[in-house]
């Protein structure tokens, strides 16, 4: 990541320096990048942060309250970031791409930290009070992100891999969604659009009057028209077919249903609340740095938050879990001892994120990477940097369901 990339154009350049709508540009043209989506991301890292605080019980008394007002509908950030993943991968595609060199570059991205925490936690298990212990099975299907798929497993070890369970599901699909995106145009892209917030609505409507046996909050595939949506919004911005609202509004939109969460039933149905919000703030961002519009999420501070909040999200909740040895199980304290650990935690989860970062996420990815970028093959999904999108930060609890 460089400064440069915090300074979008008026028009979208190419990489013959044409200047061009995204839509219209060559096959082989450089996409702008869209750094705005970075910063969002970091802040969605965030609530899903002071969610896991709140459950934690770190505040008691009228601090609590507030902690829960601000965070308790923290979960919904999962919803975010499945919409999100969609809209970059999107964005970002190419019509040389192939599904298993996609595939490949997309374990690059999320498998070595999601190994490395998983060991973490493993040790945890073995050396740790107030951890649980997972079984052999268990501790396979976390390894091979499939433990979302059976509903008493999706918690087990580092318990926020299981959005990366859903991920991977996503990825599993994208090849044929792409190829699905590009045959329907902008018109029936808008209906499937629509089909999925159909969907969305429906599974709300089945998983809040207990229709199904498993809950859908976690069930990979109940997740799957939030990805869709998103790579739907992109589509329509790529070809200069979306006319939502400003970054402005969008954000109002977003904001208002977050704090509308407490009105429905906790779980999957939080993601009705947010969906719009969510899905028009998201091309509203990337609107905004492709026309050079002012955008806070640009900040070259947030920019580089955003790409430490993948390691964020995977570590904060294991030395979460660690403090509970020192802590105690919620603790409640006072507003001052309540914000000195919250900071302790914070900082602790930052500093460890960086060390990912640097250590792993990077150099895994180039080592994995390498053979084909010494073929030659120059062209890959995640082309732009500051436009790349971690895998779907989420919360290990639904809003107002705690375990912790």
């Amino acid at each position: 990541m460089t400064t440069a990339t915090t300074r979008a154009n008026r028009t979208p350049p190419t990489r013959t320096g044409t200047a061009t709508s995204p839509g219209r540009s060559s096959p082989t043209a450089a996409l702008p990048s869209l750094p705005s989506l970075t910063g969002l991301r970091w802040m969605a890292a965030l609530l899903v942060f002071g969610l896991h605080v709140n459950n934690f019980g770190y505040f008691g008394g009228g601090a609590g309250r507030i902690v829960f007002w601000g965070f308790g509908a923290g979960a919904t950030g999962v919803s975010f970031f499945f919409v999100l993943s969609g809209f970059v991968l999107t964005w970002s595609a190419r019509q040389q791409d192939r599904a298993f060199a996609f595939w490949r570059r997309r374990i690059a991205r999320i498998y070595p930290v999601h190994l490395v925490t998983l060991a973490v936690a493993l040790l945890m298990t073995l050396t740790l009070t107030h951890q649980g212990n997972p079984t052999p099975r268990q501790t396979l299907a976390n390894a091979l992100l499939l433990h979302s798929w059976w509903h008493p497993w999706w918690q087990t070890l580092n318990p926020v891999s299981w959005s990366l369970a859903c991920e991977a599901f996503f990825y599993a699909s994208f090849p044929l969604l792409i190829l699905l995106l590009r045959k329907l145009g902008a018109r029936g892209s808008t209906v499937l659009g629509g089909v999925s917030v159909a969907a969305v609505l429906v599974l709300a409507w089945a998983d809040a009057h207990h229709w199904l046996t498993q809950s859908l909050y976690s069930f990979p595939a109940a997740r799957l028209p939030e990805f869709v949506l998103g790579a739907v919004t992109a589509r329509l911005v790529l070809v200069d077919r979306w006319r939502g609202p400003g970054l402005e509004a969008s954000l109002a939109l977003a904001i208002i249903g977050y704090f509308l969460v407490p009105q429905v039933t906790p779980g999957y149905s939080a993601t009705v609340c947010t969906l719009a919000g969510f899905t028009l703030l998201i091309p509203a961002a990337a609107a905004a740095d492709l026309h050079g519009l002012p955008s806070l999420w640009r900040h070259r501070c947030l920019v580089r938050l955003g790409e430490l909040s993948f390691a964020f999200y995977m570590i904060h909740l294991l030395v979460l879990r660690a403090g509970t040895n020192l802590l105690g199980t919620k603790p409640h304290f006072g507003v001052l001892a309540g914000v000195a650990v919250t900071g302790i935690a914070f900082s602790l989860s930052l500093g460890l994120s960086w060390v990912l970062y640097e250590a792993v996420e990077r150099p895994a990815r180039r080592l994995l990477l390498r053979r084909r970028a010494a073929g030659g093959s120059g062209r890959q999904l995640e082309s732009v940097p500051s436009s790349r999108v971690a895998p779907a930060p989420g919360a290990t609890e639904p809003a107002g369901r705690t375990r912790d």
